[in-house]
């Protein structure tokens, strides 16, 4: 009997081994290996990891690169902004007839030196009669500048009231020996300035007609014009500074009439003036104030 049972029995444990046997194979098909890599069955879960693993890598790359991606993006961003945003935005137009224009054709060179300066022998003595009238040019300016002015004969100013343009004062004018020093005649650009600026090449002819031109001469308060000295731009400006624009058109209109040129930090100080009234016009000859 109890061989009988063996009999069937051996069968039986031959299949129960076999299915538990096709069982435990299913179990590890899907399991990861021993160094943690993914099982043949995971190809999706594999896929996904490679995906991420690349992203990764990328979002790495993008990282690392950062700034350069910052720079190009702040370089499109000044490629992009307005033009007129620049530092030259500071810089106004040039209109043609302008002092501005005129400006920008004056040479720019240093200062020579003063030697062989004398005002009188370089420029001449005394006011001349430039446009032959019959009148030097101290009385024509005069009669130009003075309101009120009343005259000794047909050229001499014997009184008259400046509303002087270098400190927006009134000032009742009286020739005498004592009161004519009240009102002065400027030289807008100062002779010995010119001297050292060009005037020296001119002929001697040319250098008295450039002291008597009435576009170089202003009637004005006197202590204030022996304060302005033979100061350029540079180194002086009128006191009112409403009249400042003026005042440097004079000078850039004198400078390019007769040839002479600006020193780097007088342009400089012309530009700063003009930059508030770029619009003021070159002067003609003769031009009067304002």
């Amino acid at each position: 009997m109890r061989q009988l049972k063996k009999k069937y029995w051996m069968p039986v444990l031959v299949v129960l081994a076999l299915v538990c046997s096709g069982a435990l194979a299913a179990g590890y098909v899907g399991e990861p290996g021993a160094d943690g890599s993914p099982g043949a069955g995971s190809s999706s879960d594999a896929a996904s990891s490679s995906g991420a693993s690349s992203l990764g890598a990328e979002q790495g790359s993008a990282s690392a690169g950062s700034p350069s991606a910052g720079a190009s993006a702040g370089a499109d961003a000044s490629a992009g902004a307005d033009p007129g945003g620049g530092a030259d935005a500071s810089q106004p137009a040039v209109e043609p007839g302008t002092a501005l224009e005129a400006l920008e054709g004056l040479p720019v060179k240093g200062r020579a030196p003063k030697t062989g300066y004398d005002r009188k022998e370089q420029f001449g003595s005394g006011w001349k009669d430039p446009d032959r009238n019959g009148c030097d040019a101290r009385n024509d300016v005069l009669q130009r500048d003075l309101a009120e002015a009343v005259l000794d004969g047909p050229c001499t100013v014997r009184s008259g009231v400046l509303a002087d343009p270098y400190t927006g004062q009134r000032i009742d004018f009286v020739r005498g020996p004592s009161t004519s020093q009240a009102v002065q005649i400027d030289h807008v650009v100062a002779l010995s300035d010119a001297w050292q600026k060009g005037a020296q090449t001119l002929t001697r002819e040319r250098r008295v007609e450039f002291a008597n031109d009435p576009l170089n001469l202003l009637a004005v308060d006197g202590p204030t014009n022996n304060r302005k000295g033979d100061g350029d731009a540079a180194t002086w400006l009128p006191p009112s500074k409403s009249f400042r624009c003026d005042y440097v058109a004079r000078q850039v209109s004198v400078k390019a009439a007769y040839g002479l040129w600006v020193t780097q930090p007088e342009k400089d100080a012309i530009a700063r003036v003009l930059a508030q009234c770029p619009d003021q016009p070159a002067l003609a000859p003769g031009a009067a104030i304002g």
